[in-house]
């Protein structure tokens, strides 16, 4: 099972595999049907409060992986279903964050280590 992270505003491409949206609100601009979404897994998301807490800066990204990582561990129900979708196969998991590289889908991603 392999796992990789894309952008939503980034065309869908053939090797994306099952394409899953990681974002508690929809992204900004993008119609639904342009999109390409196999799945929208709000639910995982990180918390409105921790979301507005980390603000995208960049030093608060480490104190931010510890905290979601926190909350993925009881977040039982969507990290279940995540599981279920990766056992399928491939999956990009889809973000709206301009960060490519300081961004919740990065945590999900290595999150999800633990249980592969």
């Amino acid at each position: 099972m392999e796992i990789r992270i894309k952008r939503v505003y980034e065309q869908p491409g053939p090797a994306d595999g099952r394409r899953i949206l990681v974002d508690r609100l929809w992204p900004r601009g993008l119609a639904k049907k342009e999109a390409g979404i196999d799945l929208w897994l709000k639910e995982i998301a990180p918390s409105a409060e921790l979301r507005k807490w980390f603000g995208h800066k960049p030093e608060n990204w480490e104190e931010f992986r510890e905290r979601y990582f926190a909350e993925l561990k009881e977040n039982d129900e969507p990290v279940r279903r995540l599981k279920q979708e990766l056992d399928k196969g491939m999956v990009t998991l889809l973000y709206a964050a301009r960060d490519e590289e300081r961004n919740h889908a990065v945590v999900i991603r290595e999150f999800s280590a633990l249980f592969r």
